[in-house]
């Protein structure tokens, strides 16, 4: 069994904590390296078949980069919460529209991957928050090589929404675990939250099994 498919036992042990449902949520910057991540991530916790992954690039939109929030409420947290698929309508980043609505199932474990996944309005939803450690200089460069000389606007304006974004609503100091990229695989660091009072609850992360 790889360090992986043991970090997956240990989150399919959590509670529940979106009525049915136990959201994961991978947060960082921008090119850190997350949808790689919780690729690989859902395929150790669901076999073959993986389980759910909601990218928040699906949410956001040109007007929107941020203010995605109330419609991931009624679209998504609403139905899992209650037990029942969720219908998002994604978003089409060459068209400029959205399409048309797109099933996520209520299953045991539903991962949520995206610049944002562990924003304050979201995290009395998540079973667990995890960071993708790496800086955002880097992962900008990163994301920038990816896309190509074409997108540079776009990242021009992005990076500095980002910055605003994270500036008034952090995610990386209530994690439950940092995920640094290294040439094993991935290495699992304690988050913030492990180190917090025990009478500090701050997400439902702090009902982590020791094994995580």
């Amino acid at each position: 069994m790889s360090d992986l498919d043991r970090r997956a036992l240990a989150l399919r042990a959590l509670p529940p904590s979106c009525g049915p449902v136990r959201l994961i949520a991978v947060d960082g910057h921008a090119g850190s390296g997350k949808s790689t991540f919780a690729a690989r991530l859902a395929a150790a916790l669901g076999g073959s078949d993986g389980v759910p992954v909601l990218h928040l690039d699906d949410l956001a939109s040109h007007e929107e980069l941020f203010g995605w929030t109330d419609r991931m409420m009624a679209e998504v947290i609403e139905p899992l919460s209650n037990g029942r698929t969720a219908h998002f309508h994604p978003y089409d980043w060459n068209l400029r529209r959205f399409g048309s609505p797109r099933p996520l199932e209520a299953a045991p474990v539903v991962l949520i991957e995206g610049v944002g996944a562990g924003r304050r309005m979201l995290r009395p939803y998540l079973a667990g928050l995890l960071w993708m450690e790496r800086d955002a200089e880097e992962s900008w460069q990163r994301g920038r090589r990816r896309d190509g000389i074409g997108l540079s606007a776009f990242w021009d304006a992005w990076t500095m929404a980002e910055t605003r974004h994270f500036a008034t609503d952090p995610s990386r100091p209530f994690a439950d675990a940092l995920i640094r990229e290294c040439q094993e695989g991935y290495e699992w660091l304690p988050g913030p939250t492990s180190t917090a009072r025990p009478n500090q609850r701050i997400t439902q992360g702090d009902r982590f099994p020791p094994a995580y």
